[in-house]
């Protein structure tokens, strides 16, 4: 009996566990759009060029080393799942 009670307890955190990686998933899809956004209208505007993509990449890794994924790949990733 206490074993189907303890087995129950950890079905909750399970499904917990799994509503919260579904929630932050969501976030960083909404974030990659939003980055491949600003990314896309700065280009697109000419306040930006293709350095200054890189530059952005420099600067994140350089000041904010803790930031992952965010490289010259990532961004330009980033960009165009916006675009497309």
């Amino acid at each position: 009996m206490v074993q189907r009670e303890f087995g129950d307890i950890v079905l909750l955190i399970k499904q917990s566990q799994l509503i919260a990686t579904r929630a932050v998933n969501a976030e960083l899809i909404n974030l990659y759009w939003q980055v491949g956004e600003y990314i896309s209208c700065q280009v697109a505007g000419a306040a930006w060029g293709d350095k200054t993509i890189d530059e952005l990449a420099d600067f994140i890794a350089k000041q904010h080393p803790e930031l992952k994924g965010f490289t010259r790949r990532g961004l330009y990733r980033m960009k165009q799942f916006y675009e497309t």
